[in-house]
């Protein structure tokens, strides 16, 4: 025998219910979901006041950025050749390379590090540590034949070599 209609009804109001019910119960679990999303954001807001972690690059920048804020008296490109490296042997051919890059530095920039009068300060020359990871980039046995450099002289008398920025 069929079921009357009416029971059909019934039975469909009372799921209708049920699902309110259910919705009901979510939407209160929801809203304390919400609150606590809500915290955590505000401890996030409360974390980004304290200083972040910095990625290496961006420190890197922020050594470029200050340089380029102190008074630049000179600043200059250069692609220092460095072919005469690989006569050396094999195990002394990135040191060389530094020692050519520093030579090179001292000879175009005319940098005194031994003051002629005691009265005066020996200027100062600073490699840039990614010059330096650069040289070494392929290990002791195979630095660059070449390396594109920037070099800048500040107020104080201080050149710093960093890495120009196609590099």
């Amino acid at each position: 025998m069929e079921k009357p209609v009416d029971d059909v009804t019934e039975e469909i109001e009372d799921e209708e219910l049920e699902t309110e019910e259910t919705e009901e119960e979510l939407g209160s679990d929801v809203s304390e979901e919400d609150e606590e999303l809500e915290d955590e954001d505000e401890l996030e807001e409360e974390d980004e006041d304290e200083e972040p972690f910095i990625e290496a690059k961006e420190r890197v920048s922020k050594k470029e950025k200050e340089v380029d804020e102190e008074d630049i008296v000179e600043e200059r490109f250069y692609t220092i050749p460095l072919g005469k490296v690989w006569i050396a042997p094999r195990k002394k051919r990135a040191p060389k390379a530094a020692r050519i890059v520093k030579s090179f530095v001292l000879k175009h920039m005319k940098v005194q590090l031994d003051p002629e009068d005691e009265e005066e300060e020996p200027e100062r020359l600073v490699i840039d540590n990614e010059v330096n990871e650069k040289l070494w980039s392929r290990g002791i046995e195979k630095p660059p034949r070449k390396i594109r450099v920037r070099v800048v002289k500040d107020k104080e008398g201080v050149v710093t070599v960093l890495l120009a920025e196609g590099d």
